[in-house]
């Protein structure tokens, strides 16, 4: 293994991301600094964070695959990616952070959803709860996937044995440095995704002639891959830009907003983060668009990716650069699936640790046991992602759009809303958050009209937020109180 350039290189990145693991553990004092690093970061940490967290493995492998056998019409993804995100920065995360702070200093979105409603039963955060446990355990799944698919092709492990090393390497940095440990790791993976989403396409062009050669072989293997609307019926395309609708749900990109030092940050943090997301989805697209014409050209190597298209960028690196670059490459893959999955396994442990353990079962723990129950519980979802992603046949994609749409239906609409009408209710936001959420489980199931579950989701909620908040007694005069603080912060801070 050793004598493998490119092992080298995924063996010095993974311990480089461990050391700053440990680093991390040296200014994590608190359980609120574990899980939300004692809200201290700054705009640049916050926007490549948010950005790393968001693209996981389906940014290197899922939507290259995807272009690469069906063309360019697949990027209706990354168009409503880039709108949804921007609009989530703009409306959702300066009221969020202020918000939650004066919410009794939430560090969760259960906690938040408690507080912003005091709701005494924890009804509410139980069931949100159990929805992030649900959901986020597919989504690591997904992640899994995806590390163990790079470590199989960078030791020729078989796919069992690759996917255990791959979760080991995430799961020791988030169990040791909590969300500081995510957070720093984050923009260091932040910054090699984009490079290798940068230099990985031109090289491709260059080897393919040009971008209008490589347009025209495209064009030769299927004429329709050039079109943006080729197999795309009018319902595809809404279900392919519906994807930005999920920003507003996701938690483990909204505590990066909560965590931030100040609003005052945001502006230009959002400009850093919607700069860097639109560097990295061109540049994966254009792997996967460019990817077919350099096969096409080459079909003696075409081999690997005919068996799983989504080994598309794994292969360009492999064959277009000598085996040290490729490993820094490839170690962009590992980037973003560590960065997604780390976080998503420290918001199912913080969830687990704040809203079940602390709230109900040991309300007077103390700092060093919920500690030591949140490392637990790490270590717990973790297996129970591992099992769930130990078929090799899994495709990271799927995996990730169900994940998706589950987050984005549920808490969307309660994230946007509670956030901007004082006149919800707590049974308005139960209810949102139960539609939303059952919406896409039977959605999914039945494949309605072939239309992305997050649409139907989001819709209902919002309808049965709205129809049971007019149905119950407004708000009591206290959490109307504290919607008029939150709005004042905002005006006076921003």
């Amino acid at each position: 293994m050793f004598s493998n350039p490119s092992a080298i290189t995924f063996v010095g990145y993974l311990v480089l991301m461990v050391l700053v693991g440990f680093y991390a553990w040296h200014h994590t004092s608190s359980f609120g600094d574990y899980i939300l690093g004692g809200r201290k970061l700054g705009g640049l940490v916050t926007a490549l964070s948010v950005g790393a967290s968001d693209m996981s493995g389906w940014l290197l492998m899922g939507l290259p695959g995807a272009v690469f056998l069906s063309g360019i019409c697949e990027s209706w993804i990354a168009i409503g990616l880039t709108i949804g995100a921007w609009v989530n920065w703009r409306v959702t995360a300066a009221r969020l952070r202020i918000y939650t702070e004066i919410s009794h200093n939430a560090l969760t979105i259960p906690d938040y959803f408690r507080q912003r409603f005091e709701d005494k039963t924890n009804v509410l955060a139980v069931i949100a709860a159990t929805i992030i446990l649900i959901f986020f355990t597919i989504y690591c799944a997904s992640g899994m996937v995806a590390g163990a698919r790079l470590f199989e092709n960078a030791f020729h492990l078989d796919y069992s044995r690759a996917l255990w090393i791959g979760a080991a390497a995430t799961i020791t940095y988030v169990f040791i440095g909590g969300f500081l440990a995510v957070s720093w790791t984050d923009t260091i993976q932040a910054t090699l995704m984009c490079v290798a989403l940068v230099v990985t396409p031109i090289a491709v062009v260059i080897d393919s002639g040009g971008v209008e050669a490589a347009t025209a072989t495209v064009a030769s293997i299927n004429p329709n891959m050039v079109n943006m609307m080729s197999g795309q019926t009018i319902v595809g395309v809404i279900s392919l830009l519906a994807w930005g609708l999920g920003y507003f749900g996701q938690p483990h990109i909204l505590v990066r907003f909560m965590a931030t030092r100040s609003i005052r940050v945001i502006p230009n943090a959002r400009r850093i983060s919607i700069t860097w997301m639109i560097f990295c989805l061109v540049g994966t697209c254009a792997c996967g668009f460019f990817g077919a014409a350099f096969f096409a050209n080459h079909p003696e190597l075409a081999g690997p990716v005919t068996e799983n298209h989504e080994r598309v960028f794994i292969e360009l690196c492999n064959i277009l650069f000598n085996p040290w670059i490729a490993g820094v490459l490839m170690s962009a893959i590992l980037a973003a699936v560590m960065s997604t999955l780390s976080c998503q396994l420290l918001v199912c442990s913080s969830t687990l640790t704040e809203d079940f353990y602390r709230r109900i079962l040991r309300p007077k723990a103390g700092n060093r046991e919920l500690m030591i129950f949140s490392r637990g519980m790490v270590l717990m979802v973790a297996l129970v992602a591992i099992f769930l992603a130990m078929d090799p046949n899994n495709l990271v994609l799927s995996l990730v759009s169900y994940a998706w749409a589950g987050f984005g239906a549920a808490f969307g609409p309660v994230i946007l809303i509670s956030l901007w009408w004082k006149r919800m209710t707590r049974g308005g936001a139960l209810a949102g958050m139960v539609t939303g959420a059952v919406t896409v489980l039977v959605w999914h199931h039945f494949a309605w009209f072939g239309l992305y579950e997050i649409i139907p989701g989001f819709l209902f909620a919002c309808i049965a937020i709205w129809a049971v908040s007019l149905l119950e007694p407004a708000p009591s005069a206290s959490v109307e109180k504290n919607f008029g603080l939150m709005e004042k912060r905002l005006q006076a801070e921003s």
